[in-house]
């Protein structure tokens, strides 16, 4: 607009063309096609610039539809598609087609170096098991000043699962600091008071946490935001890993989980602007190795079946035939459990997922064909009287050649 009329000012000094050309640098073109106007020209559109992140565009808004995945993930996911660009401009396009929502203002709680862990047990979805669907649970610490984060799946939430995941994240993070900070489930406390060192705590959570020394705190009731890190973090699990995943087995689910916890312990944190685990170097915590071995275990009564196996968690697993139709003490501990009969430790299975299956140890049975035929002559030789009406002849072996068949030689 401006530019048109001062045109039109040239124009009416009685200036040429050619002289409001020279002195407004346009041409004698332009110049006449702005007098000969009656309105000021519309402004030409600039073409678009491309850019990098053509091309991805449908491709994020679908995953975002399928799932509200981070910007974060969404960037990984389209390097792999061969995007070349920065973060921020994904992040943008993810802020303009995915408005945030608000949330109150509340306090910051900060914590200083060792002082405090936060720790959850959420539901995480389902995993296909052997063909079963399974419910699945994320167990997530954070170390509240440096923002190092420890995480694996479970398919149970008893306590002693718990108190396992705690064992195996202070090995994560080689030591544990002062005091944890919990919800107030279950498998935690079953009375819980207005001070929490007064509640009524899970006897073996109890045990456990005066093993090691480390003070248990609990979240007030309606308040989350004194759990603020950890339920960013379970956030963060969900939809920066575990969302649109895909995962061959239970094992595989929690390997890959492990390499997301180097990547991302090894980025900056979005609060603090530094690396978890550089940060992670003041934290000072509590060396696990100062204490001794806490034994997570848990002891069950099971009866051997007559065919020599014993049922746990809807699995089968074998023991030696000689045990047949005793009393058995399962003792389970993480991964492994150990049978007991009297004072004999007499196998070990290592635990296994799903249902429906039979871990058969094939010494468990060696010589089991021999002692029944060795009995069955026995009987015979006994009471012959009981084989008299075969009068068929039988070809007779030596014991030797059905030891062999009873431990699986078919020669």
């Amino acid at each position: 607009m401006e530019e048109f009329l001062t045109l039109r000012d040239l124009f009416n000094e009685e200036l040429s063309i050619s002289k409001i050309a020279r002195q407004t640098g346009h041409s004698r073109v332009t110049v006449r096609k702005y007098l000969n106007s009656q309105v000021p020209p519309l402004p030409q559109k600039r073409s678009k610039k491309p850019s990098k992140l053509d091309g991805h565009r449908e491709y994020i808004i679908d995953r975002l539809k399928e799932f509200p995945l981070s910007a974060s993930r969404i960037y990984r996911e389209i390097q792999d598609r061969g995007f070349t660009g920065k973060y921020t401009i994904v992040k943008d396009f993810v802020r303009e087609v995915r408005p945030e929502i608000g949330v109150p203002a509340i306090y910051r709680y900060e914590t200083k170096p060792g002082v405090q862990a936060q720790v959850d047990w959420a539901e995480c979805g389902y995993i296909d098991i052997d063909g079963e669907k399974r419910k699945l649970y994320c167990f997530t610490m954070v170390l509240g000043y440096s923002r190092m984060r420890y995480a694996e799946f479970t398919l149970r939430i008893d306590v002693y699962t718990l108190i396992q995941c705690h064992i195996n994240a202070f090995g994560y993070f080689g030591g544990y600091p002062q005091e944890l900070l919990y919800d107030n489930i279950t498998q935690i406390v079953k009375k819980r008071a207005p001070k929490s060192s007064d509640s009524t705590w899970n006897s073996h959570f109890q045990d456990f946490f005066e093993h090691y020394g480390f003070i248990p705190r609990l979240c007030r009731p309606y308040r989350p935001q004194t759990k603020g890190k950890i339920e960013r973090t379970v956030g963060f699990v969900k939809k920066d890993f575990f969302m649109g995943g895909r995962f061959t087995s239970f094992t595989d689910l929690n390997s890959q989980l492990q390499k997301w916890l180097s990547r991302v312990n090894s980025i900056p944190n979005g609060t603090t602007h530094e690396i978890p685990i550089e940060r992670f170097k003041q934290e000072g915590l509590q060396k696990i190795g100062n204490a001794p071995s806490y034994h997570n275990r848990r002891d069950e009564s099971r009866k051997i079946s007559r065919d020599s196996f014993v049922s746990y968690l809807g699995n089968l697993y074998s023991v030696p035939y000689r045990y047949a139709g005793m009393t058995a003490r399962l003792q389970i501990s993480d991964l492994t459990f150990k049978i007991i009969v009297g004072s004999d430790e007499i196998c070990t299975h290592e635990i296994q997922p799903g249902h429906g299956k039979v871990m058969r140890v094939k010494e468990h049975f060696k010589g089991l064909l021999s002692e029944i035929l060795k009995q069955n002559c026995t009987l015979r030789d006994s009471n012959p009287s009981i084989l008299k009406f075969v009068d068929t002849d039988v070809e007779h072996r030596p014991l030797s050649v059905y030891d062999r068949l009873g431990e699986g030689d078919s020669r």
